[in-house]
């Protein structure tokens, strides 16, 4: 007998015997279990497990997903998910007008029941669910709320915003008292682990909500928020272990909704990050899995291979793409099966009632192109058929070519296979050759030739001005491997990045030159922003805080931020670009008669410009204002550039 079957074995004996009140598997034993091929399936090993301390337990209801829904939404069905020992076999019963349940699904856990009810006439109240077995009754009562706005009323992030993204973790530490907390799984909060909890909590956010508006920013998107009760690593919170629950490390449900609130006061717009593709090994849905098909490979541990050519690959084959879709991420997150039609339904209206319970502007979805594609064209249409005006912008991580990354988007000619209804994608390319554009000197083939290459495959999009645009994210290196010497690169890269079409994302710290190399650790482009725990010697709030050279960097970013709020020509405008010149990108953006003319000298020497070349953007003007200096730059036949110098000018 192998020892990893005796193992299961004493295990299963303890728990019978009475001598266990209650088994939890950790993390070490999951993955145990799932690189060990296996005779014992292991969803019966889990429910096995589950079983044989769930007998102790009395037969209850434990919870319902949603907790409450709301009458008058355009689709009418909803799904109710009940927990609780042997719940499955017990028969519903509802009673309240309007309501229609119209299917019972026990699942094949007895843990587990769904059902879906037709809410279309219903009116906004409470009501009794009553669950009947022979003389045994159990009740609960229902909510169904009254919507507080229009569908239609809730505008998405676009091209006029400018999104910032934060890990909530290590932001800011606003509350202290939920540092550490009692939770299933045991944690440690220690600053100088870059891998253990740091402290940062929503509240930080809140607390600091003046320094991000007064920077200019009109969108925050923060990594995943949701419960995530698992160990080592799992502060950025991809792991999901309850996907109606705010994780109470970082706060409350409330104090999200307080989050939105506040941020709408000030124009602001909140962006959740969603993750359909797994969850977390602590989920109890791995733990007793409602049925066998609920994840994919829960019977042996396939990696996926990360290969995300295969939807589009013409020699792709089937193993290729099976991998992708149904390996797993890493060993802690589970594939979810959103082919099982209750997973998929749970998914899609989980995101619809955040959406409109915290009144979200915005979904980033991690892992875009990792889930099955059939469901998440009907995720799509789902949510915008509700909004028809939201947004969500997938992760599509292709960083080798545009192409593969345009592909996802919504309307695309060259996806044959399906519309996916997704509105907006990353520019994951424009990041790959940041780092060489801006810090290597132009010449035919590198430096800013490079970016006038980049742009010409914009043609590719079917919507550029939907297109999010980065430097840097918490997946990848900073832009800045270490300090810089001068800001001539910097200042550059920001420009283009704030003046291109598409929706600009920046990366909390970028204002103020964080640097950071994900080689060792990703922890290392993670740090906490100095003065967001009390103790701290220096805040980077704070202007007292900064040294000169992030003072530079702040105000200059700052002064951009806020000349592009509101700037049609930026937001709405097309784009006529001349290849380099003289080592010279030059790019003009205009709309409604208002042209801007941006201009970038690829090296490190001065350069006299020909501006010839430009008659037909420049016309007739002999003047124009430099909008980082607030400067007359007058138009004559040649314009002296400094090196590296960057000009943003308005003609």
């Amino acid at each position: 007998m192998k020892i990893r079957t005796l193992f299961l074995f004493l295990v299963l004996l303890l728990c019978q015997s009475g001598f266990a009140k209650q088994i939890v598997l950790s993390e070490k034993i999951i993955e145990y279990l799932e690189f060990e091929s296996s005779t014992v399936p292991l969803h019966d090993t889990f429910v096995g497990l589950s079983a044989g301390y769930s007998n102790k337990k009395s037969e209850a209801i434990d919870k319902i997903e949603p907790t409450f829904w709301w009458c008058g939404m355009k689709n009418t069905r909803l799904q109710l998910m009940v927990y609780g020992l042997n719940i499955a076999t017990y028969k519903p019963e509802i009673n309240y007008p309007g309501v229609v349940l119209k299917e019972v699904c026990p699942m094949e856990s007895p843990n587990y029941l769904v059902l879906y009810l037709d809410v279309k006439d219903a009116v906004p109240g409470k009501f009794q669910i009553e669950f009947i077995k022979g003389k045994r009754k159990l009740n609960c009562t229902y909510e169904l709320k009254e919507r507080q706005r229009s569908s239609e009323d809730k505008i998405g992030f676009n091209s006029s915003d400018v999104v910032y993204l934060l890990m909530p973790d290590r932001f800011a530490n606003g509350d202290e008292s939920n540092d550490s907390i009692q939770m299933r799984h045991p944690y440690e909060v220690n600053r100088k682990d870059v891998n253990a909890r740091h402290g940062g909590d929503l509240a930080g956010i809140m607390q600091h909500l003046d320094y991000l508006d007064s920077l200019g920013v009109t969108a925050i998107w923060t990594t995943p928020v949701l419960e995530n009760d698992m160990g080592e690593g799992s502060y950025h919170g991809y792991a999901a272990t309850d996907y109606y629950k705010i994780d109470p490390r970082l706060g409350t449900n409330e104090d999200y909704v307080r989050l939105a609130e506040l941020m709408h006061q000030r124009g602001m717009k909140l962006i959740m990050d969603m993750v359909f593709n797994h969850c977390g090994t602590n989920h109890p849905w791995l733990l007793d899995p409602p049925m066998h098909s609920w994840f994919n490979n829960s019977h042996k541990y396939v990696e996926t291979n990360h290969n995300k050519t295969v939807f589009f690959d013409p020699y792709a084959s089937d193993i290729d793409k099976l991998e992708l879709t149904d390996g797993w991420f890493v060993p802690t997150m589970p594939d979810l099966n959103q082919r099982n039609r209750f997973v998929a339904d749970y998914l899609i209206q989980n995101s619809i009632w955040w959406i409109e319970y915290a009144d979200l502007d915005g979904i980033r979805q991690d892992t875009y192109v990792y889930p099955d594609p059939d469901m998440m064209v009907r995720w799509c249409k789902e949510v915008f058929e509700e909004y028809p005006n939201f947004n969500i912008v997938g992760e599509v991580m292709v960083p080798n070519n545009p192409v593969g990354t345009a592909y996802w988007q919504q309307n695309n000619i060259v996806n044959g296979k399906a519309n996916t209804r997704l509105k907006s994608v990353m520019d994951f390319r424009l990041r790959t050759i940041a780092a060489d554009v801006f810090h290597e000197e132009t010449s035919w083939n590198t430096g800013l030739q490079l970016l006038f290459e980049h742009f010409a495959y914009d043609f590719c999009y079917p919507d550029i001005n939907n297109v999010m645009r980065l430097l840097e994210n918490h997946d990848t290196d900073r832009f800045l491997l270490e300090d810089p010497e001068n800001l001539n690169v910097y200042k550059q890269a920001v420009t283009m990045l704030l003046t291109i079409p598409g929706i600009p994302q920046l990366y909390y710290g970028q204002e103020l030159l964080m640097t950071g190399s994900t080689k060792k650790d990703f922890g290392y482009v993670r740090p906490n922003m100095p003065g967001g725990w009390n103790g701290d010697e220096i805040s980077v709030f704070q202007e007292s805080g900064r040294t000169a050279m992030q003072q530079e960097a702040f105000n200059f970013m700052k002064k951009m931020l806020h000349w592009r709020k509101g700037n049609a020509a930026i937001s709405k405008g097309k784009m006529k670009h001349f290849m380099p010149r003289s080592n010279v990108y030059v790019y003009e953006r205009s709309y409604n008669g208002k042209s801007i003319l941006v201009i970038m000298n690829g090296v490190n020497k001065e350069v006299d410009l020909d501006l010839t070349f430009y008659k037909e953007v420049i016309g007739d003007r002999t003047n124009s204002k430099n909008v980082l200096t607030d400067s007359n730059v007058p138009l004559g036949k040649k314009l002296h550039l400094q090196p590296k110098e960057v000009l943003v000018l308005e003609l």
